[in-house]
């Protein structure tokens, strides 16, 4: 095995996302330089690069997830489901571990703004539909998250002064 085979080799062990985007190029290089093989060179190229995009969408899936569950922990009125929203980022934040350790190069991918803006039109919604639209007003227009936050396993956030304890049951949820 030549060098460069050897180094892209390594790459794809160490970062999925990076490799498929590094080959995707390589091919598109070959096709433009006219390389007499017989192969479809742009579509191979584009199925590569999609490899790695939708570990990148994954990725992004599960941040949203886990944004629109912090918020429902924090400002929620509700008493249930809690263990539900607290069992779904347990869930997203393992997934996102997994993509993370493929393709550590998502990190940088990741627009947390974009993301929370995504999380919090879930958690609103999810909210009013059940009748909190004050705890649903009260959800900050900005991130309130870092995103080692959002990652970290053991951080969970305060839960607001004014979601307080509530009768509302929201089991189905």
């Amino acid at each position: 095995m030549d060098d460069v085979s050897n180094a892209a080799a390594s790459l794809h062990e160490r970062d999925f996302l990076a490799w498929s985007e590094d080959q995707a190029m390589r091919l598109r290089r070959l096709a433009a330089a006219r390389a007499d093989l017989d192969l479809d060179l742009e579509n191979l190229a584009e199925e590569v690069e999609s490899m790695g995009r939708s570990d990148l969408k994954a990725a992004e899936s599960a941040v949203v997830r886990i944004i629109e569950h912090l918020l429902k922990l924090q400002f929620s009125p509700a008493t249930e489901p809690r263990g539900g929203w607290e069992c779904s980022v347990d869930e997203q934040r393992q997934a996102l571990r997994r993509e993370i350790k493929s393709s550590p190069s998502l990190l940088r991918r990741l627009d947390l703004d974009e993301l929370y803006a995504d999380g919090l039109r879930l958690a609103s919604r999810g909210m009013e539909r059940f009748g909190e639209s004050g705890a649903a007003r009260s959800l900050p227009a900005r991130c309130p998250y870092t995103l080692a936050q959002v990652r970290d396993p053991d951080w969970w956030p305060e839960r607001s002064a004014g979601a307080g304890r509530s009768s509302i049951d929201r089991s189905g949820v």
